[in-house]
């Protein structure tokens, strides 16, 4: 037999070895790290050909199944194609939902799981919807009987993140499930909230913002632990979401983080700043790619948000303007290596990302900041080691 002479081959065979079921696991994991913005070598390879040897064998590496995407359908608005350790306090990552369902399945509702999974595959296949419904509503409730007694004790806890190890290695799923547990509580007020919003909020200001401000005051009154996700509900209709961060400083009525961080939904503020890093990873992925007309796009997106938030709230020295500064650090890392990568490619010319007409909102002072540390970094890289 001959041997495998490239990695690729030999990968492959090494794929192949494993069980269809492992293969699953494994792919959801690399998805999650891709998602996380890990740049691990040969990554997008490997997704591929578990994807392929997924296929060969006739299996998605879909773990959830049509019974599974009707008990988890109350999320949806709240979910985000985000890894775990990434969605904020009013988002579920929509990978996680995988691992969850395996362990309602296989280790904490095995039988109630199968009844249900049974009867609703009949009545998915024979296309009756109200059945469907009607079935996981009653396996939803079961689910919501299990974690109301089992996420009230650290015991109980402490199974639910045992029994999630087995299915990923994100320690961040068990923040899904206890965010599942309360949307899932919380699922007929968000989504009779959801009726009373606006279906598109072009500009978050004026009358539009006092009604939303009004609803969201009154289902606070009675679904306080439910509000990130009401946030996020806002969020999703706003044209442009970094808007959201009006909640908070609006009801302040002063720059002061303090003061801004004392209002009920000063959570709006980290919400614009989770934008940031997710757009920074979108624009990662747009270099990585050279897709330089996106990432253009996405920089004027970034800037935006910084601008926003610099001029409705004073950063300086405040763990908000702290965590602003990490993340446009990384973002200009990012360019950084864009433009150097372009100037070894095509030699020392100006790089349409550097454009000072993309962020034209930095200080006097930053923009000296930002030239001494470029000029330290120059000769660091000229004097010798």
């Amino acid at each position: 037999m001959a041997q495998p002479d490239s990695a690729s081959d030999k990968l492959k065979e090494y794929l192949a070895q494993l069980a269809p079921q492992v293969r699953g696991r494994l792919l959801a994991e690399l998805e999650r790290l891709h998602l996380e913005g890990e740049d691990l070598p040969r990554l997008e390879e490997l997704i591929a050909s578990l994807r392929n040897e997924l296929m060969a064998v006739g299996q998605s590496h879909d773990r959830l199944g049509n019974p599974g995407r009707y008990f988890f359908q109350p999320l949806e608005p709240v979910l985000v194609d985000r890894a775990p350790e990434r969605a904020n306090s009013g988002q579920i990552a929509r990978g996680s939902l995988a691992p969850i369902w395996d362990i309602l399945g296989e280790v904490l509702l095995t039988t109630m799981a199968r009844e249900y999974i049974e009867k609703a595959e009949k009545a998915i296949s024979a296309k009756n919807r109200p059945e469907s419904d009607k079935l996981a509503s009653a396996f939803r409730k079961k689910v919501l009987g299990y974690l109301n007694g089992t996420l009230r004790s650290a015991d109980g806890i402490a199974i639910l993140r045992e029994s999630l190890k087995k299915y990923t290695a994100s320690p961040a799923a068990f923040n899904d499930l206890a965010k599942m547990h309360t949307v899932l509580r919380e699922a007929d007020a968000l989504a009779a909230f959801a009726k009373l919003l606006p279906e598109k909020i072009r500009k978050f200001d004026g009358q539009v913002f006092a009604k939303v401000l009004k609803e969201l005051n009154a289902f606070r009154a009675k679904h306080a632990d439910a509000v990130p996700f009401a946030l996020t509900l806002i969020a999703r209709r706003l044209e442009t979401p970094w808007q959201l961060i009006h909640l908070a400083t609006k009801a302040a009525d002063s720059k002061a983080p303090a003061a801004i961080a004392a209002t009920p939904y000063a959570v709006a503020v980290s919400m614009a700043l989770d934008q940031i890093d997710e757009k920074q990873l979108l624009l990662r992925i747009a270099l990585r790619n050279n897709r330089i007309v996106i990432a253009k796009g996405i920089l004027r997106e970034i800037y935006a948000i910084e601008k926003a938030l610099k001029s409705r709230i004073d950063l300086e020295n405040s763990d908000w303007g702290k965590r602003l500064a990490a993340s446009m650090a990384a973002v200009q890392a990012s360019l950084d290596a864009e433009v150097e990568r372009s100037r070894a490619n095509v030699g020392n010319l100006s790089h349409v990302l550097e454009s000072s007409a993309l962020r034209p909102t930095l200080s006097l002072k930053e923009r000296l900041t930002e030239a001494m540390q470029k000029g330290r970094d120059l000769i660091t890289d000229i004097l010798p080691a």
